[in-house]
């Protein structure tokens, strides 16, 4: 079983920052693939980043440019750094794990840019 847990999400003005961390209960060594997702009120829940476990990164197109993920194996913890917030990237965003065929996720931490 893999726990995630995610924290730093919060209330924030447009074209802030902010960075959200997932730590794990696990050594993300053994896990093939970190991501964020996110979910507006009434949007399905959307792939925004993922790194393998080789350091390969994947971005939505909305936040190529603006948004940085990482890992830190030594803190088994995975990062979001959210640069130049934009209203329309308020949501709850979710860490998730993969490891073979099962995928893991963590209760969510809410992001809330003003206008």
């Amino acid at each position: 079983q893999v726990q995630l847990v995610e924290s730093g999400g919060g209330l924030v003005q447009a074209g802030g920052s902010l960075r959200l961390s997932c730590a794990a209960s696990v050594t993300i060594s053994s896990l093939n693939i970190m991501a964020w997702y996110c979910q507006a009120p009434g949007k399905q829940r959307e792939l925004v980043a993922s790194v393998t476990k080789d350091g390969k990164t994947n971005y939505a197109d909305s936040v190529k440019g603006r948004f940085s993920i990482s890992r830190d194996n030594a803190m088994n913890t995975v990062y979001l750094q959210l640069n130049s917030l934009k209203p329309e990237d308020s949501a709850v965003y979710y860490c998730n794990a993969k490891r073979l065929l099962t995928s893991y996720w963590g209760q969510g931490t809410q992001v809330t840019v003003s206008s």
